[in-house]
C-alpha cells in the first residue's frame, strides 16, 4: 500500500509536532508555514524562556484548568500528556526543570532548544517543509478535502491538518485563516476573542508606578457588584493599565464582565492579613512616624512604586501630620488596602493576546483522533480549537496533545485493516503498568 500523504498547514507548536507525529507512523508529510522561520510564536513563549507544560501529575485536576471544556482532552492526554510530552523532548536531549507553579521549561536554551528539537524530530521522519507559502484556500470534494491552494501552487494530499493557531499575535502569522479553512467544511466558528491578555483601566497608574510587579497580591473581579472571580499572584503595573499573570489569566472574564454590565476589580494589596491585622499593623507604623506626615508613613508597609497610587485613592491628605490621623481614616486605609478599586475598560486586544479564546467547535471534532465529523480526512489541532487554559504551559500541553494525536490518526487512516495500528509509540512502552 502506497504511504498516504498528510499535508499540515502551519509551522507552530501543534503543526510541528503533527507533522513529525505523522512521518513517524509513516506517512510523507508537508508541512507549509506562511513565514520563513518555524515555531515564531514559539520563540514569544514565555519569554523567550518557553514554558513547555505544567508539572501538575494528577490528570483530572490539569483538564480542569481547561474549565468545562477539559474532558473534551482526555483521551489524547490520556495518550500523549504532559509526561509523554517531557519524555518526547527528553529522548531528543532536553533537559528540564520545574519552577513556581509547577511550570516547566528547558534548563538550558528556552525556546531556541525546544524548536530545534521538533525540526531534528521532521528530519527524522524526511517531513518536506514549504516555508514562506501562505494557504489561501482549500478545495473539497465529494465531502473530503482534495488540495490547499497555496500562493503560485496547489498541494494535493490523502489527509489534511490545520494547525494555523487562531488570532492571537498576528505579527507571528496567525491570523484566523484556519477559521475560513474550517468553514469550507462546513464547521462552526466559535467567535474568537483574546485570552492571556493585558487589561486596560480607565485610570492611569503614576509614573512611579509603571512598569511596577507585585507579588502576593489577591485582585478580585465584580459583576454588577457580585463577586465572579478571584485570583492571587503577580501583577505587573503598566501605563495602560494592569498585566501579568493574575490579570492575564482572569482577562477572558474581564472582558466578557465589561461587555455584560457594571464591572469593577479590586487589588487586595495584603492578602494575607485580615483587615483587623493589617489597621493594628497600620497603626504601630503611625506610631512609629507620629512625628511625620502621612506621605512618609507607608514606606515600611508597601512598595515605594505603589505609594503614590494609595495617597491619591486615599482620603487622608498626603501632608497631614500622622499624629492627627484618626481611627476612622486609619480604618478606612486598611480598607483601601485591602480592596484597592480598579475599573477595566476592556482588553489590549489581538496584538498582545497569548491565545485566543473560540475557535472551531469542539462538539464537530473527534475527541479520540482529531478528526473533522464533517470531512472524513480533515483534522484539527492547537489554538485553532475552541478550547484555551491560563498560563503555565497548559496551552503548550494542549498543542503537543492534540497536534500528536492528529498526525498519528491522519497517517493511521489509511493503514490495512488486517495490520491493525501500525505506529508504535516507545513513550506509550515507558509507562508503568
Amino acid at each position: 500500500m502506497t504511504s498516504p500523504k498528510v499535508v499540515v498547514i502551519g509551522g507552530g507548536a501543534a503543526g510541528l509536532i503533527a507533522a513529525g507525529r505523522a512521518a513517524e507512523c509513516g506517512a510523507r508529510v508537508i508541512l507549509v508555514e506562511k513565514n520563513q522561520a518555524l515555531g515564531a510564536k514559539l520563540i514569544l513563549s514565555g519569554k523567550g524562556r518557553c514554558n513547555i507544560t505544567n508539572g501538575e501529575e494528577d490528570i483530572d485536576r490539569f483538564l480542569s484548568f481547561y474549565g468545562k471544556k477539559g474532558k473534551f482532552l482526555y483521551s489524547v492526554f490520556s495518550r500523549f500528556g504532559p509526561r509523554e510530552t517531557l519524555l518526547f523532548f527528553e529522548k531528543r536531549g532536553l533537559r528540564t526543570v520545574m519552577e513556581r507553579g509547577k511550570r516547566i521549561f528547558p534548563e538550558k536554551g528556552g525556546s531556541e532548544k525546544v524548536i530545534n528539537c521538533l525540526i531534528d524530530y521532521l528530519k527524522e521522519g524526511r517531513v518536506e517543509i514549504y516555508r514562506s507559502r501562505e494557504a489561501l484556500n482549500l478545495e473539497f470534494r465529494n465531502g473530503r478535502a482534495k488540495r490547499f491552494i497555496l500562493r503560485g501552487q496547489e498541494v494535493e494530499g490523502d489527509a489534511f491538518i490545520i494547525c494555523t493557531g487562531g488570532k492571537s499575535f498576528p505579527k507571528t502569522g496567525s491570523s484566523g485563516d484556519g477559521y475560513r479553512f474550517a468553514q469550507r467544511a462546513g464547521h462552526t466558528i466559535i467567535t474568537p476573542k483574546p485570552a492571556l491578555c493585558p487589561v486596560k483601566l480607565r485610570d492611569k497608574w503614576p509614573l512611579p508606578a509603571r512598569g511596577l510587579n507585585l507579588k502576593n497580591v489577591s485582585l478580585s473581579l465584580f459583576l454588577d457588584g457580585v463577586k465572579i472571580s478571584e485570583r492571587f499572584g503577580e501583577l505587573l503595573l503598566t501605563h495602560f493599565g494592569i498585566s501579568g499573570p493574575i490579570a492575564m489569566d482572569m482577562s477572558r472574564e474581564i472582558d466578557d464582565a465589561c461587555s455584560e454590565g457594571s464591572s469593577e476589580l479590586y487589588l487586595d494589596l495584603k492578602p494575607a492579613l485580615t483587615l483587623e491585622v493589617l489597621a493594628a499593623r497600620i497603626g504601630r507604623d503611625f506610631e512609629k512616624y507620629a512625628g511625620g506626615i502621612f506621605r512618609d508613613s507607608l514606606k515600611d508597609l508597601l512598595p515605594r512604586g505603589i505609594i503614590p497610587s494609595v495617597l491619591e485613592k486615599s482620603a487622608i491628605p498626603p501632608e497631614k501630620r500622622v499624629s492627627d490621623i484618626s481611627s476612622e481614616e486609619r480604618n478606612g486605609l486598611a480598607h483601601l488596602l485591602k480592596a484597592m478599586p480598579l475599573a477595566p475598560s476592556g482588553l489590549l486586544g489581538f496584538d498582545w493576546s497569548i491565545v485566543t479564546s473560540g475557535g472551531v467547535s469542539l462538539k464537530e471534532i473527534e475527541p479520540a483522533t482529531m478528526k473533522s465529523k464533517l470531512a472524513e480526512n480533515l483534522f484539527f489541532a492547537g489554538e485553532i480549537l475552541d478550547i484555551d487554559g491560563p498560563t503555565g504551559g497548559f496551552n503548550l500541553q494542549m498543542c503537543w496533545s492534540t497536534g500528536y494525536i492528529a498526525g498519528e490518526s491522519a497517517a493511521e487512516m489509511y493503514a490495512l485493516p488486517e495490520n491493525g495500528r501500525r505506529c508504535n509509540d516507545d513513550l506509550q512502552a515507558k509507562k508503568p503498568m
